[in-house]
């Protein structure tokens, strides 16, 4: 499986914080990456560094054989790279429609046809019947897969997910899962950062644990979270 990201000695830091600390993994093209870790580890902040928000202190950033570190995110974006945030902010008092309109239209320079792709990932989000509602009226679960469904309009090849499962009750959490996989199967790169670990569990190949910033574990999901240093620091012995 060849790899579609590739981040090599990553730092940033913010005045005298170390958010992230020489981070180095790959994500293969076509796999479920999961970042885990505790609040505060520098989760986001690698996130954002991928998509164009912060560019790194040191390190190189790769996709698809080039380099993307310190790009603007509109450059990103149109690479490849979508993402969703970890607090949702749609357009409030624009349709669910029009809402994943605006992320077709990056690609698509005719409106009929950025609808007519909205409407297909519409479907796949279990949106579609909703297409006429403002985006303010949605409950959380709908919000947060309106989050996908918006990033995933833009056609990427890379989807940052960024907690899209928090504050979910465990039927809701298995609809996205659910979802998610469909969505891999037809070949699109995930890359999550995720609390919910029977998500993390079900949905992800290799696993990140990051603390304070550094990686402490990186592996298979059975063998991480038995990994004692994740244990101490994250999980939790009754998490096991």
């Amino acid at each position: 499986m060849s790899t579609l990201l590739k981040v090599e000695g990553v730092s940033k830091r913010f005045h005298g914080l170390l958010a992230v600390d020489r981070l180095t993994f790959d994500v293969p093209e076509g796999g479920i990456y999961a970042v885990i870790g505790p609040n505060g580890a520098g989760k986001t902040t690698l996130f954002n560094m991928i998509a164009g928000v912060y560019a790194p202190d040191h390190g190189i950033i790769t996709f698809a054989d080039k380099r993307i570190e310190g790009l603007p995110p509109d450059r990103i974006a149109r690479r490849g790279i979508g993402r969703t945030f970890q607090i949702v902010r749609p357009f409030p008092a624009l349709s669910v429609e029009d809402n994943v309109i605006v992320g077709a239209l990056m690609r698509r320079a005719d409106v009929a046809d950025a609808r007519t792709h909205g409407h297909e990932v519409l479907r796949r989000l279990d949106l579609y019947d909703k297409r006429a509602q403002r985006a303010s009226s949605l409950t959380l679960p709908d919000r947060k897969r309106l989050e996908v469904a918006r990033a995933l309009a833009t056609d990427p090849k890379l989807l940052l997910l960024d907690e899209v499962m928090a504050g979910l009750r465990p039927t809701e959490t298995d609809r996205i899962v659910a979802i998610l996989k469909e969505l891999n199967r037809d070949g699109l790169t995930i890359l999550l950062i995720e609390h919910v670990m029977r998500a993390v569990m079900a949905l992800a190949g290799r696993i990140l644990v990051l603390h304070h910033g550094a990686a402490i574990a990186e592996g298979a999901p059975a063998d991480v979270v038995r990994d004692p240093a994740v244990i101490d620091s994250y999980l939790g012995a009754e998490d096991i």
